[in-house]
This record gives structure tokens, sequence and C-alpha cells, in this order.
């Protein structure tokens, strides 16, 4: 069990499947009184009827004085999981473009104005952001996903190298393929790069609650992820290349 978790109230968004079920469940069985959101309210509710916990459907970043009132006046851990796998390149319509960044990262910000406030006062809680290791790299066929979720990993940065004096303790999970319905959803590029090392949603969870324990910003379920990330920062031309290879084997079908 970890100490921090039990007893904790805790709010997962997109938690009506994949790694948003995976954590819900997870804290859960920690201990923890959980809100499962989801803009689908009736996955929600299944999900919440199977841990014990509370659905409060509907947009993520809006739901936090429901969530509050649920659990008793607080929230001690916010997951931000809710997120959109949006393909295309540049040529992507703005309609495409807004929505990944509305989801993607202008709901974490929205619902960090409504957390700041009452964690700073009291000095402690924590902010866990599924970014994915496109944040951190980038992913082949999705510009949108991709550069909304680096803004996602800038965002939680932010706020972690901002408030971490003041109590705020924050996890970017930045996985790579996960057996998901957004996996499923990424087609021939995600069956190229993201099938071959997909893992469980349970295998997320996981990594999570080892980095709550050891206190690490970073979350890496592959941990591969943290060899590529370097080879980026070290040699970008050389990682480009590496990259472009990779888009041209996907152009060509290989």
């Amino acid at each position: 069990m970890v100490e921090a978790v039990q007893d904790a109230r805790v709010v997962v968004t997109g938690a009506g499947g994949g790694i948003g079920a995976a954590l819900a469940r997870r804290f859960a069985a920690e201990g923890a009184r959980v809100v499962v959101n989801d803009l689908d309210a009736d996955k929600a509710a299944a999900v919440a009827a199977e841990i014990g916990a509370v659905a409060v459907p509907g947009d993520a970043s809006l739901i936090v004085e429901e969530a509050r009132a649920a659990l008793g006046g607080a929230v001690d851990i916010y997951c931000a999981n809710a997120g959109v796998a949006s393909g295309g390149t540049e040529t992507a319509e703005d309609a495409v473009w807004d929505l990944a960044w509305d989801v993607n990262v202008m709901a974490h910000v929205r619902a960090a104005r409504a957390l700041l406030p009452q964690w700073l006062e009291r000095g402690e809680g924590r902010f866990v952001s599924t970014v994915s290791a496109a944040g951190l790299l980038t992913m082949i066929g999705a510009a949108p996903y991709s550069v909304t979720k680096h803004g996602a990993y800038a965002f939680a940065e932010w706020l972690s190298l901002t408030y971490r004096h003041r109590g705020l303790k924050v996890h970017a999970i930045c996985p790579q393929g996960v057996r998901t319905d957004m996996l499923d959803a990424t087609g021939s590029a995600g069956d190229l790069v993201l099938v071959p090392t997909a893992i469980e949603p349970d295998d997320v969870a996981e990594a999570l609650f080892k980095g709550i324990a050891d206190d690490r910003f970073l979350i890496l379920p592959h941990p591969e992820v943290a060899a590529f990330y370097e080879a980026r920062a070290t040699d970008p031309d050389r990682w480009l290349g590496g990259m472009n290879r990779v888009q041209r084997a996907w152009e060509s079908g290989a």
C-alpha cells in the first residue's frame, strides 16, 4: 500500500475505460475514495459501481466543485487523464486542432485553476497528468496529438517547478502504446510504432504508484523512453533522421 494514497480523495478523468479505469481501480484498491469522471455517463457509472466509487460525468475540467462535494469538500489527488488522439498533419482542420488543444492542454489548465487555491492554502495536493511519450518525443501521422501532448507535459513541468515548495506534487505519465481503444484508433501508424511494445492499462497504473512512492515527477511505464528522450536531447539531428526513417517506412506501407 502507498501511504500517500490511503484515504485520499481522488478524481480520475476519462475513467470510463482504458488507462483512466485502471487508475480508478488501483486507487480504490489502495484505499482511496474515488470520483470516476467520463463524458460517457454510462461508462463512468459502470466503473464507479464496480469499485465502490462515485460517478461524476461531464467535461473533465468543469467538475471540480461537484467532485469536491461528492468527496466531502476537498480533492487530494486529481488525475488529468482524459485526452483525445487527434491524427493528421498541418492540414488537419482547425476544429481538430482546437479540440486537441482544449482537451489535452486547456482542460488541465482549467482544472489547475480550480484546484490550486485550496491546495496552496493548505500546503498540499497532487496533480497527475497522463501525457504520453509523444509529449517527450513525437508521433508520426499525428501532429495535433503530438503538439498538444508536448503542451500537456510543459504545463505539468511548469506546475511542478512553480509550486513544489508550496506542497504541490506533480506526476507526468508518459507511456508509449497502451492496449486501449485509443491505440486501436491510431491505425497503421500505431501498428508500426506502438503495437509491438504495447502494455496493459494496469501496467500504467503500477508505474504511477511506484512513481508516487518514490516521489518522482516523470513516470515512464516504458523505460526505454528515457533513452529515446536522451538521444533526442543530445543529438537532435540524428534522432530526427531516425524518426524520418520511421515516417518513410510508414508511408511505404512497410
